[in-house]
C-alpha cells in the first residue's frame, strides 16, 4: 500500500512534512477513498476527532503517527475503552487508514538484539548531567575532560556498531551516553536503553507517538530518571535502570500541540516547550484558525507536579471576524517553542525562540527570542525581530484561512534554540539564529541588540534550521538554504538571493566572519540528495562536527573550518539482531554525541524531499596502529 493514502488534511501534512510532492491531496484522497478503514474512521472516530472534542487529536495529526503507536492507542492505551468494540482487523484497518501505511504483524522484536539475561546488572545507568545543548546554556560544547577526540587522533576513529530503528524512516532523537548506556527514542514512540559497548537492547518503553526530542536524565545514582518528550505533547519520566514509567502528563490539551524541542533541567525543575502542527490543520477552508499558542511548562521532575506555565502569547485567542467561506477567524495564535530552553542560573532566567503566528492580527511575541525567570514563569523581555504570519493554507488554492499579513512562508522562526556564551572580551551574549539566516547577538539582561548578520538567504527550512554551537569565542552556524515547494504546481523560489548552504563561523562578540565553508558538491546524481546544513553542529575546543542533508559526517578544524573527517552514512549496515539498516540525511534535532572515545550520530531524516534512514552510528577511537 502506499505510505501516504490517508484523506483530507492528513494529505497536506504529508505534503509538508513527508511525501512525494508529484501527488496532491486531492489524489491521495481519491486512493484511499476505498480502503475499509476509511469507513470504519467516519464512523466510529470523526465526531471526536474532526472537530467534535476540543481535545481529540485531529486527523492531520495522527496522519503523522508511525502504525505501530497509533495501535498502541487502540489496544493498551488512552484509546483501548473507545476502540475495545473493534475486532483486531478492523483496529489494523483504522490504523493502515489514518498513518497510510500497514502495521506490521511483529512489534520489530525480531529486527532487534536483546542482551543476555542478567546482563542488566553488570552494567548501570550512571547518572548524567548532559543535555540536548550539553551545557545548560546551549553552546553544544564538549570539553577535554568529556571526550578524546582531537585533531590528531580522528584517523583512528571506526565504526564500531550500527542500531536500526524498526519501522521507521527518520532517526530524529538525540541519544544520551550515560554509564554503560544508550538512551534513544525513535519514530514509532519506542525509547531504547542500549548497551554501550555492543547496542544491545536492555528494554524497551513505548511512549504513545514519535519520540523527537532528545532524552535527558536527572537522579541520583539508585533511581535515576529519563526524561523527554512526544509527538502528541506528553512528557515523560521513566527510570533509567528499568524502563518502568514513573510519571506523564500531556503538557498542553491543544489538540495539535507537540514537543520537539528538548526539554531542560535545572535544579528539581524540568522545562519543556509546547509547539504544534495546527499551522497545517488551517489549510481546511472549514478549520476555524487559530486557537494554539506556545508555552513553556515547569514540572517538578521527581514527581511530574506542575509548577508554572506561560504561554508565548500572553492574551487568550478570541474571534476577530471569519474567513471567506463564514468559518471563525480567531487571534493571535501561534509563536510556537520548538526549540530546548536555555538556562542562565546567573540571572535566573531562561531563553527560548518562537516561530511565527498562525493568523492575523500578528503579536508582540512571534519570531522572537524570550526571557522567562526559572521559579516564577513571568517573562522578563521580548525581543522581536519581525512579525510574521503564516499557515499552509497560504500553499494552496483555497486560502481562506491565509493570514492578511502572510510573510515568506515562517522563514523568520527562530527555531534553533539560542546560545548563551562568552566572548573574548570576557561578556556574555546571546546568540540566536533564523530560517531567514539572520543571526543576532544580544545583550542576556534586557534583550538588547548588540550586532546582528545574514549568513543565509533563508527559506522554510532554514537558513539556520535546528542548531548552532559556540566554543573558545567562536560561533558555528550551519545553513540549509533549501527550496521547498509544498504545491505541486509551485515553480521557482519564493526565495531571492543566492543560496548559501554550508558551514560558517563568526565572533561571538562582534558577529564578524572567521571563516566559511561552503558545502561540498557531492550528491552526484543521488536521489533526494541535498547538500544543505540542517542538524545542529556539536563543537570542542579544536573541531567542529556536523551532519548534512547529503548524508554526510564531516569533523571541521575549529581554527579555519578545515575538513579534518568525513563519512558518507548512506550505506546498509548489519545490524546486532541481524538486520539491515539504512542510511541518510541528517537533520531534525539530532547532532553529534560524543563522551570518552565515543561518537554517536543517526542518519535518516525522511521530511519533504530526502533521504529516509533508520540508523543510530556508533564510532569509536581504535588503538593506535589498528
Amino acid at each position: 500500500m502506499s505510505r501516504f493514502i490517508y484523506q483530507g488534511l492528513a494529505g497536506v501534512l504529508a505534503l509538508l512534512l513527508a511525501a512525494p510532492l508529484s501527488a496532491s491531496p486531492l489524489e491521495r484522497e481519491a486512493t484511499a477513498a476505498s480502503h475499509p478503514g476509511r469507513a470504519l474512521f467516519a464512523e466510529h472516530c470523526a465526531a471526536c476527532h474532526s472537530g467534535g472534542q476540543p481535545k481529540a487529536p485531529s486527523l492531520e495529526m495522527m496522519g503523522y503517527l508511525a502504525p505501530a503507536s497509533l495501535y498502541r492507542v487502540l489496544t493498551e492505551g488512552g484509546m483501548r475503552s473507545m476502540a475495545e468494540h473493534l475486532s483486531d482487523v478492523e483496529k489494523r484497518q483504522v490504523t493502515a487508514f489514518v498513518t497510510g501505511r500497514e502495521l506490521s504483524d511483529d512489534d520489530g522484536a525480531e529486527a532487534l538484539l536483546f542482551c543476555e539475561s542478567g546482563a542488566e546488572r553488570e552494567g548501570r545507568a550512571v547518572p548524567d548531567t548532559v543535555g540536548w545543548g550539553v551545557t545548560p546554556a546551549n553552546t553544544r560544547a564538549y570539553t577535554a575532560a568529556q571526550t578524546a577526540l582531537s585533531r590528531d587522533n580522528l584517523d583512528r576513529l571506526r565504526l564500531k556498531w550500527a542500531f536500526g530503528f524498526p519501522d521507521a524512516v527518520r532517526a530524529r532523537s538525540q541519544p544520551l551516553v550515560a554509564g554503560d548506556r544508550v538512551f534513544v527514542g525513535s519514530q514509532d514512540g519506542t525509547v531504547y536503553a542500549l548497551d554501550r559497548a555492543s547496542g544491545c537492547v536492555h528494554w524497551r518503553f513505548f511512549a504513545r507517538s514519535e519520540v523527537r526530542t532528545g532524552i535527558l536524565m536527572a537522579g541520583d545514582t539508585k533511581d535515576p530518571l529519563l526524561l523527554f518528550g512526544d509527538y502528541l505533547g506528553y512528557v515523560y519520566a521513566v527510570g533509567a535502570n528499568d524502563g518502568e514509567l514513573r510519571w506523564d502528563d500531556k503538557a498542553d490539551d491543544h489538540p495539535a500541540a507537540t514537543i520537539t524541542g528538548t526539554p531542560a533541567v535545572h535544579g528539581t525543575s524540568l522545562y519543556v516547550p509546547v509547539t504544534s502542527l495546527e499551522v497545517a490543520s488551517a489549510a481546511r477552508p472549514s478549520y476555524p484558525c487559530c486557537t494554539f499558542r506556545g508555552s513553556v511548562v515547569a514540572y517538578d521532575w521527581r514527581t511530574g507536579d506542575r509548577r508554572w506555565k506561560t504561554y508565548s502569547i500572553p492574551e487568550l485567542p478570541q474571534q476577530v471576524g471569519e474567513n471567506s467561506p463564514g468559518v471563525a477567524r480567531f487571534a493571535p495564535s501561534g509563536a510556537g517553542i520548538w526549540n530546548s530552553p536555555t538556562i542562565d542560573a546567573e540571572r535566573g532566567v531562561l531563553y527560548v525562540g518562537t516561530g511565527q503566528n498562525y493568523s492575523s492580527p500578528t503579536s508582540a511575541t512571534s519570531d522572537a527570542v524570550l526571557a522567562f525567570t526559572l521559579d516564577t514563569g513571568e517573562m522578563r523581555w521580548v525581543f522581536q525581530t519581525r512579525r510574521d504570519a503564516w499557515n499552509v493554507a497560504c500553499e494552496m488554492a483555497d486560502r481562506s484561512n491565509c493570514p492578511e499579513e502572510a510573510g515568506d512562508d515562517s522563514d523568520m522562526d527562530i527555531g534553533a534554540a539560542v546560545i548563551l556564551a562568552q566572548g573574548d572580551d570576557g561578556v556574555d551574549y546571546l546568540l540566536a539564529g533564523q530560517k531567514s539566516g539572520q543571526v543576532w547577538g544580544l545583550k542576556p539582561a534586557d534583550g538588547s541588540l548588540v550586532w546582528q548578520r545574514k549568513l543565509g538567504r533563508g527559506g522554510m527550512l532554514g537558513g539556520v534550521h535546528f542548531g548552532m554551537a559556540a566554543s573558545a569565542g567562536t560561533l558555528v552556524v550551519p545553513i540549509n538554504d533549501e527550496d521547498v515547494q509544498l504545491s505541486a504546481s509551485a515553480t521557482g523560489s519564493r526565495w531571492n538571493g543566492e543560496q548559501r548552504p554550508g558551514v560558517y563561523a563568526v565572533d561571538v562578540a562582534t558577529g564578524e566572519s572567521r571563516w566559511s565553508w561552503p558545502a561540498e558538491t557531492v550528491c552526484d546524481g543521488r536521489p533526494l540528495c541535498k547538500p544543505g546544513h540542517s542538524a545542529p553542529a556539536t563543537v570542542t575546543g579544536e573541531l567542529v562536527i556536523t551532519g548534512s542533508l547529503d548524508g554526510h559526517i564531516r569533523i571541521h578544524d575549529l581554527r579555519d573550518g578545515t575538513v579534518l573527517w568525513r563519512y558518507d552514512t548512506v550505506r546498509d549496515y548489519p545490524t546486532p539482531g541481524g538486520g539491515t539498516a539504512r542510511g541518510g540525511a541528517m537533520a531534525g534535532g539530532s547532532g553529534a554525541v560524543l563522551q570518552d572515545e565515543l561518537l554517536l550520530m543517526n542518519s535518516g531524516y525522511m521530511l519533504v524531499h530526502h533521504m529516509p534512514g533508520n540508523v543510530l552510528l556508533a564510532f569509536e577511537l581504535a588503538e593506535a596502529g589498528e
